[in-house]
């Protein structure tokens, strides 16, 4: 096997290169070596390859969506073996220190993430022939998932966190998800399947609506057709019992708060950026309602994903729209950059 790989790597904003680089090796105990098969393109790595998010340390492999083959393990691992088709985690964490004994490993103090972002600990990440972890981050991959699915269990798992471990989203409840671009589809899936009344998908991008009714929701809602909080309580007169933030832009946090109603329970899923919003204090504090966030994973959360894919609630295929290979990394950021897509797929 060569020493080297091929990797995109980021050396400043904008300045993505395809290039030969080291191969890791399974060194130290727990280290495990995952040939790459797929990796989803996330928005956060796209917002690091355009700048758009500042806490980048160059030079920087992207991608923390990923499933592949375990081919090299390190001393110490009992778990899993070469040729294991594998799920990653890319939220690595200790499983010792208080954060990690309670659950919310995600908190962990000694925290790493590979190809992501949160941790100060950034290990080079999945938009690559190979890539290194922790026996702990790895899930086996159901024989029925293709690679495409299964590295979709990331992104899948923190939709379930948000809408149905956090905010608690109960069987009949009318639920608004703003912005249904691949997460706010996943959020989206995620509601229908676990029992939403009526589900409003809000987006300007008609592309993106036309793919949320295909996917589940009742009712689409364009805010630049008149004003989106009438056109919701047009077709929810009582109001929404969960709204999730799925967008990104600070528009989409006010929408949200603006669309409360007496015991409304509201998400901040999507906003990753550092911008401000203002609440009524009087209003939220008579309103009652809960506003709840949702970041990153956990082990608890990448198990439900993998469930809900392979017992068929979820068709997680449904929601790629495009595959690229490693080699046309360059085609890839270009359609992440456009309004037309949904899941993009790095096939390394």
């Amino acid at each position: 096997m060569s020493n080297t790989m091929l990797a995109a790597v980021l050396h400043d904003f904008n300045q993505l290169h395809l290039e030969e680089v080291t191969r890791p090796h399974a060194v130290n105990v727990g280290d495990v070596v995952v040939q790459i098969k797929s990796c989803g393109f996330c928005a956060t790595d796209y917002k690091a390859i355009k700048g758009i998010r500042r806490n980048v340390n160059f030079p920087f492999i992207p991608g923390h969506e990923p499933s592949g083959v375990v081919v090299e393990v390190g001393p110490g691992v009992v778990h899993f073996k070469e040729g294991d088709e594998v799920i990653c985690q890319p939220s690595g964490y200790c499983g010792f220190c208080k954060h990690c004994r309670t659950g919310n490993t995600h908190y962990c103090e000694h925290a790493f993430t590979t190809g992501g972002d949160g941790p100060v600990d950034v290990w080079p990440g999945a938009f690559a022939e190979y890539m290194l972890t922790r026996e702990n981050c790895l899930f086996a991959k159901p024989a029925g998932l293709s690679f495409d699915a299964a590295c979709l269990t990331e992104p899948l798992s923190g939709a379930w966190k948000g809408v149905i471990q956090y905010s608690e989203m109960k069987v009949g409840d009318d639920v608004v998800v703003i912005g249904v671009g691949g997460i706010g589809l996943l959020c989206m899936m995620v509601a229908r399947a676990a029992g939403a009344g009526r589900l409003i998908a809000v987006d300007i991008s008609p592309y993106a609506r036309q793919q949320a009714l295909a996917l589940g929701a009742t009712h689409v809602v364009d805010p630049r057709q008149g004003d989106a909080v009438q056109q919701v309580y047009r077709i929810i007169p009582d109001g929404p019992d969960l709204v999730v933030e799925a967008a990104g832009p600070i528009s989409a946090v006010q929408l949200m708060v603006d669309l409360r109603r007496r015991g409304t329970r509201w998400n901040v899923f999507g906003i990753t950026t550092h911008e401000k919003f203002e609440l009524d204090g009087g209003l939220t504090h008579f309103l009652e309602g809960r506003m709840d966030a949702s970041f990153g994973t956990t082990s608890l959360a990448m198990s439900r994903a993998i469930r809900l894919m392979e017992s068929g609630l979820i068709a997680i295929e449904r929601v790629i729209s495009h595959r690229f290979p490693l080699s046309q990394i360059h085609a890839a950021v270009e359609t992440m950059g456009g309004g037309e897509h949904n899941k993009v797929i790095i096939n390394p």
